[in-house]
């Protein structure tokens, strides 16, 4: 029988994640177990890559704030790149309600020790941006720091400095179950096998709720499709520009290649397992860019270009961390409900932290465990793009 000091159950950039910070702090017998002929299949390979500290909960604040130097020494640290552009996130603001709103998070990341964030007014990013209608632009909220990185070499870089010292990495094997014995997780079951085992990470994104189950752990987690619309190449809008959040209706985008990556979450969404392109959502989401940029009226855009991925959801936008109750050995590392390639690096140091040592000194791991919904002790966050 196979034996590991930790399985992870998936290979995505989170899952890959852990598996770096695992081995840098000198776990090395690492098994990393990937359903799909290669990683990045599930929602990794299909993220927007968006990173930014504007949040307006302090425990994504600090998240974020661990990721994002990491992101931008990505490539002095590991030797690959992740290809971070921090070329910083909008919030453009059309009510006075949606100002309140982002002064309160202002107080709230400044307080926190988030350098380069400014609070801006509807004048200034009218002349920032004179491209966009800006007449019921009220203010804004920019971070400079904040950006973009490309999470499929992100993932890479993770997952091969990882392999380099001593992990290793399973494709195309699915975890059929676990077994368990009087002190906790004994094994994984796979169709390659039995891995003996004290300590598995259930790391399997939008699936992560049926990997739960097979250990006996109810797991609140639902995907819910998201669909990205990328341009054709287009010039008529500047390229250095930061993504651009209409808060008035949650459309945002950013430059990409040579065109723009257009979002936006449209409320009529039901959760499930889709991942199927919906052409009508072209025009749904090119009337909402025409509207906020009129240039936008001319972007070309081909709808077989399009995609859609998972957003892997919990009840209150936040991920869960750490041991499932009532099973030791066996640890959580989802529903980022968006947030996944953003926060990895944080979720790497934290899991690698609580198997490690039982404690992190990240965050106040409590706040982001499985009990919090029994207990009643969900968090509000609001800023879910």
């Amino acid at each position: 029988m196979e034996t590991a000091d930790v399985v992870i159950v998936g290979g995505g950039i989170v899952g890959s994640g852990i598996a770096y910070h695992l081995t840098a702090n000198g776990c090395r017998h690492v098994l990393v177990i990937e359903g799909e002929s290669a990683q990045g299949k599930g929602s990794t390979g299909k993220s927007m890559g968006g990173v930014r500290a504007q949040f307006s909960t302090p425990v994504s604040i600090q998240m974020s704030l661990y990721s994002i130097p990491f992101y931008a020494s990505f490539e002095e640290r590991l030797g690959f790149p992740c290809d971070y552009r921090p070329q910083g996130y909008l919030f453009c603001a059309t009510t006075d309600k949606q100002i309140a709103y982002l002064r309160t998070n202002y107080a709230q990341q400044v307080k926190m020790g988030l350098k380069n964030v400014r609070l801006m007014t509807g004048a200034e990013i009218r002349s920032m941006f004179p491209q966009l209608r800006g007449d019921d632009i009220v203010g804004g909220s920019f971070c400079s720091s904040d950006g973009f990185v490309d999470p499929y070499s992100a993932m890479i870089g993770f997952m091969t400095w990882a392999a380099d010292h001593g992990a290793t990495l399973w494709r195309n094997t699915v975890v059929t179950g676990f077994t368990r014995d009087a002190t906790g997780i004994a094994s994984v079951e796979t169709a390659r096998g039995s891995v003996a085992t004290r300590k598995v990470v259930n790391c399997a994104g939008a699936w992560a709720a049926s990997v739960a189950k097979l250990a006996g752990v109810d797991l609140p987690v639902e995907p819910l499709r998201r669909m990205l619309v990328p341009s054709e190449p287009f010039n008529e809008f500047p390229h250095t520009a930061p993504m651009i959040v209409d808060m008035s209706n949650g459309f945002h985008f950013r430059p990409e290649a040579r065109g723009f990556l257009l979002a936006w979450n449209d409320p009529e969404e039901a959760p499930g397992f889709k991942t199927d392109f919906d052409p009508a959502f072209v025009e749904k989401i090119l009337t909402r860019a025409a509207d906020r940029v009129p240039c936008f009226a001319n972007l070309p855009v081909n709808p077989k270009r399009a995609w859609a991925g998972l957003y892997e959801m919990t009840p209150d936008h936040h991920p869960i961390l750490g041991e499932a109750p009532g099973l030791p050995g066996f640890f959580l590392a989802n529903g980022f409900s968006g947030h996944g390639v953003m926060h990895a690096p944080a979720t790497g140091k934290i899991l690698s932290d609580l198997i490690l040592t039982g404690q992190t000194d990240l965050i106040d791991a409590s706040l982001l465990n499985l009990r919090r919904f029994t207990e009643g002790r969900l968090i509000h966050e609001t800023a879910v793009l």
